[in-house]
């Protein structure tokens, strides 16, 4: 890395996957942690300062995007498991009105799900105009654990034969044209891919062993799971290249330092909101009138006058 500081748009463009460009998840460091010429503390005080910019600013933002009323903006996280997901969800969302901001998570599908295509689930969740909706886990399952097991196909009953190459094109195909249609009527979309390493994964996981406290967030499937993981790298590279869009891009950031993880979101979606070019409603002529009407009311009383 530079000896020069990266600023935040250096930083947003690292992490940015572009369209049509084939991705190795070898050359994204899920480890990064900044300039490594600086002390570890330093590096970690500065992505705590960004931190805590990015929330503030992020619900200013909020605040715009909901009076508005133009936009709404979907934020996908996806990631292997212990990635740090909803810590991340938690740390950079705290600011925002919960009011204007909804969170879903998407497990197993259930049987009124498995009856309807694969985006259906994930379309009843989508964010009015003025609200952020975040995705923990999507339909990208469909292009990833399903993916990685494709026998789970078979619970979804499809008037077709075994996957192949052209199956999951077609569905990469889908989820391109869904968000394309979603951009096009004034849903900004956001996705990130949380990249973190199978040596951080192993340490998160034993943590959740070894503390009591935390045993409510270890499953015997996560194990299981872990056997997967070269497969699932590739379910991932295949997947973000095939998907990341002008108007629904991916962003791979590294997961192995939660402190980076959380600066780096809160940077995108504060840019993401202000790329919008949102603007505060200016009320009609008649409306004017009335709060001025309004405000010398209000402010004979404070005096103790009566209003004209």
């Amino acid at each position: 890395m530079s000896r020069k500081q990266k600023t935040p748009a250096d930083l947003i463009e690292m992490c940015r996957v572009k369209p049509g460009k084939k991705l190795s998840l070898a050359e994204h460091d899920p480890g990064w942690a900044g300039d490594r010429d600086l002390p570890k503390a330093k590096r970690k005080a500065i992505a705590q300062q960004l931190l805590a910019d990015g929330v503030a600013a992020l619900a200013e933002s909020q605040e715009l995007l909901y009076a508005a009323d133009t936009w709404s903006l979907l934020v996908i996280f996806q990631a292997m498991d212990a990635a740090g997901k909803d810590s991340t969800i938690k740390h950079v969302m705290s600011g925002v009105n919960p009011q204007g901001c909804q969170v879903f998570s998407f497990k197993h599908p259930s049987a009124e799900d498995l009856d309807h295509n694969f985006l259906w689930r994930c379309m009843k969740s989508l964010p009015e105009r003025g609200r952020i909706g975040i995705f923990n886990r999507s339909y990208y399952e469909e292009v990833l654990i399903v993916k990685v097991h494709p026998q789970l196909i078979e619970a979804q009953r499809l008037p077709v034969g075994k996957p192949d190459t052209r199956f999951w094109q077609g569905r990469y195909d889908d989820i391109n044209a869904f968000e394309h249609h979603l951009a096009r009527n004034g849903t900004a979309i956001v996705k990130f891919f949380l990249n973190v390493s199978p040596a951080e994964q192993r340490e998160r996981f034993l943590d959740r062993l070894r503390d009591p406290e935390k045993h409510w967030k270890y499953s015997a499937k996560d194990l299981d799971e872990r056997q997967y993981w070269d497969q699932y790298m590739q379910a991932y590279e295949e997947c973000i290249a095939a998907t990341s869009t002008d108007w629904a891009p991916w962003y791979v950031v590294p997961a192995d330092r939660k402190w980076v993880t959380r600066a780096l979101v809160a940077e995108v979606l504060v840019a993401t909101i202000r790329d919008l070019k949102l603007r505060w409603p200016e009320p009609a002529p008649a409306e004017r009138e009335a709060i001025e009407a309004a405000r010398r009311q209000l402010e004979a009383e404070a005096a103790g006058q009566q209003p004209a």
